[in-house]
């Protein structure tokens, strides 16, 4: 029954889209007079013999019996059927004619003659016999008809009718369009299934990067204790037998001038020798050199290893291992530079910003349908982008003439067409809740993006009712606020993180609207801001390069940095700004990067990270599938890509 009426509300739907509404009359007027009662067996049973034959309502139970008789008909494999329900209609009209003699309403007896005698007759001559029947005085004692008047034969011709019913309504084909709520109840069921053994994968993947990871401490342990042990016990002149470990230690110094130096100096050993190269991690590099020595595969380790600058490791996007990718599809739909690209709710579509003055929207996977793909013409630069988090049925997009489109996917337009005040026109960002039917956008009085978001003037923060496309209110900044470049909600939409170019971030309370903390995070502007995923941090990109991750129980506690200004854009990159995203653990950082590669690092753990396929120009914008180890790269060379790890 629920696929029956799933299936009338999508006929219902394609004659509105369509306009066909005298169609559309007549067809819900049918529906009211349903006959078939939705091929329900126990309410044609109480239509039949609870209403039609009680009731004497003899052109309708002839309507009903035809109908299935046309339904059999369709099939030319129900023959058989169509034989059997020829002999049960005859038997249910009987009982209709002996039903009227036992009330004594022998006349309608006579007009069902009237009305039906002469098609009886066509069918079969069996039925001359009963046109003498309303003129008998006691049929019910006549030979020819007393078996009618039995409860016995009554009730093996109500089991028999109700057994039929039961074998064609459950055997025969259901049509298609009955078929799609199924089909799609096994297609949602099979995708949850998909996404919880992805989600089983990427839980064991991190389990074995963890393992892995105590497994390289427990080795570099290994081989400190072996160096020592070494230097220990054959003395510091060793090393003069190693020529290749001094050489990779540093090319510029001889074998004469090592050994003497560590003569002349017994208080300067080989760990504070190499302590002068490399900082306070020689012991590792030194345990690593002298295991490797033998192979003549120092070089490599000392290439792997990471950079010191002011205390901090600094990895090289160029020497991160590459990503194992199971899969990836590039999208070429755009003619320019993409800015921005988002996955939508599910994980199912994306939306793709370029500086075109188009968003499209698609579908990566074959097996969701395109009915959704679109491309939205706005005419001028997109500066945002956001999907509604309860479904994927709105996309907001702010552009840089103070405009916020709500675009609907179903109906594929424009619902609502809101505009900032003319003083703040570029709106930076937007932001959903992901609880409430309302969302929060961040204007400039500045112009359109750039590379300097130094020029992006004062700040605006509105929160706006999605249901009734009005603002709400203006979040306070202060006088003469910088500009908020990114927004992020908490997982209950109840806090709001802004940041600002001054390299400020500020918090918010929702429920009354007034900023609750704000602490400088960087020397310059920040880009992007992210919530972590217990939210109990918080991730900031800074225009410099630099990625910190905040403590929020410890104000201003700093858990985890890196630093990436390597991999800042270039100077005539003037239609972005760099961003981030974590993927659904929170483990996996996602950047964008200047180079044809971006960076994916490792938070919180001791590997450097990984990079990302080569696109053929800088990586623009970035962004993770809500539930699956999936990523998307938007580039300055028009595409858009869909990677799976």
């Amino acid at each position: 029954m629920e696929n029956m009426q799933y299936a009338e509300e999508l006929v219902r739907e394609f004659l509105i889209f369509r306009g066909f509404t005298n169609t559309l009359q007549t067809y819900e007027t049918e529906l009211r007079t349903d006959i078939g009662k939705g091929f329900q067996v126990d309410k044609i049973m109480d239509l039949i013999f609870s209403v039609y034959i009680p009731k004497f309502q003899a052109e309708k139970l002839y309507g009903l019996l035809s109908f299935f008789e046309q339904y059999l008909s369709s099939s030319l494999s129900e023959a058989v059927l169509i034989g059997t329900l020829s002999k049960l209609e005859a038997s249910i009209l009987r009982y209709y004619i002996v039903h009227a003699l036992q009330v004594g309403r022998s006349d309608r007896v006579v007009d069902f003659f009237a009305m039906r005698g002469r098609e009886l007759l066509e069918r079969s001559h069996d039925w001359t016999p009963w046109f003498a029947i309303p003129y008998i005085k006691n049929p019910h004692l006549d030979p020819e008809f007393h078996i009618y008047f039995s409860k016995e034969w009554f009730e093996a011709m109500h089991l028999s009718v109700r057994n039929f019913f039961c074998e064609i309504f459950n055997g025969s084909r259901l049509p298609a369009l009955l078929k799609i709520s199924s089909d799609a109840n096994s297609t949602n069921s099979l995708k949850r299934d998909i996404r919880q053994l992805n989600l089983k994968l990427s839980q064991l993947q991190v389990l074995l990067e963890e393992k892995e990871e105590q497994l390289v401490q427990l080795r570099s342990v290994e081989g400190s204790n072996d160096s020592s042990s070494i230097l220990h016990e054959e003395g510091i002149y060793t090393l003069k037998d190693t020529p290749d470990v001094c050489t990779t230690i540093n090319p510029h110094l001889s074998q004469t001038e090592f050994s003497q130096d560590s003569v002349d100096g017994p208080s300067k050993n080989h760990s504070e020798f190499i302590s002068s190269y490399y900082g306070d991690d020689s012991t590792l590099q030194l345990g690593d050199l002298l295991e490797n020595g033998k192979t003549g595969d120092a070089s490599q380790k000392v290439h792997d290893s990471p950079h010191i600058e002011n205390g901090e490791d600094v990895y090289v996007e160029e020497d991160f291992p590459e990503v194992k990718v199971e899969h990836q599809e590039t999208f070429l739909g755009h003619t320019s530079p993409i800015s921005r690209c988002r996955f939508s709710a599910s994980g199912n579509n994306i939306a793709s910003a370029s500086l075109d003055g188009t968003v499209r929207i698609w579908t990566y996977d074959s097996s969701t349908p395109a009915s959704r793909n679109a491309t939205i013409y706005c005419g001028t630069e997109i500066l945002s982008l956001d999907w509604e988090n309860k479904s994927d049925r709105l996309l907001l997009i702010g552009t840089s003439d103070g405009c916020i489109k709500a675009w609907n996917v179903d109906a594929k337009r424009v619902v609502c067409d809101l505009n900032t005040t003319k003083t703040f026109p570029s709106v930076l960002d937007v932001k959903c809740s992901p609880v409430e039917p309302i969302f929060v956008s961040a204007a400039a009085s500045g112009g359109g993006v750039s590379n300097n978001l130094d020029n992006l003037g004062f700040a605006s923060l509105t929160v706006w009712n999605m249901k009734t496309w009005k603002a709400m209110t203006v979040l306070p900044l202060g006088e003469d606020p910088p500009a908020i470049t990114s927004l992020c909600f908490n997982h209950n939409g109840k806090i709001l993180a802004a940041s600002a170019i001054d390299g400020m971030i500020h918090m918010f309370d929702m429920s009354c609207g007034l900023q609750i903390t704000g602490w400088p995070a960087h020397d310059s502007s920040i880009s992007s801001i992210l919530f972590g995923p217990d939210e109990t941090s918080i991730f900031s990109l800074g225009s410099d390069g630099k990625i910190f991750e905040w403590s929020l129980q410890n104000q201003g506690q700093i858990l985890w940095s890196r630093n990436c200004s390597r991999l800042r854009y270039p100077g005539d990159l003037k239609y972005c700004r760099h961003e981030m995203a974590l993927d659904f653990s929170g483990r996996r950082l996602l950047v964008t990067s200047g180079s044809v590669r971006a960076p994916i690092y490792q938070v919180q753990g001791r590997r450097s990270g990984w990079r990302t396929l080569a696109h053929a120009a800088s990586v623009t914008t970035v962004d993770w599938h809500p539930t699956l180890p999936i990523f998307l790269t938007g580039s300055a060379d028009n595409s858009v890509r869909v990677t799976s790890l």
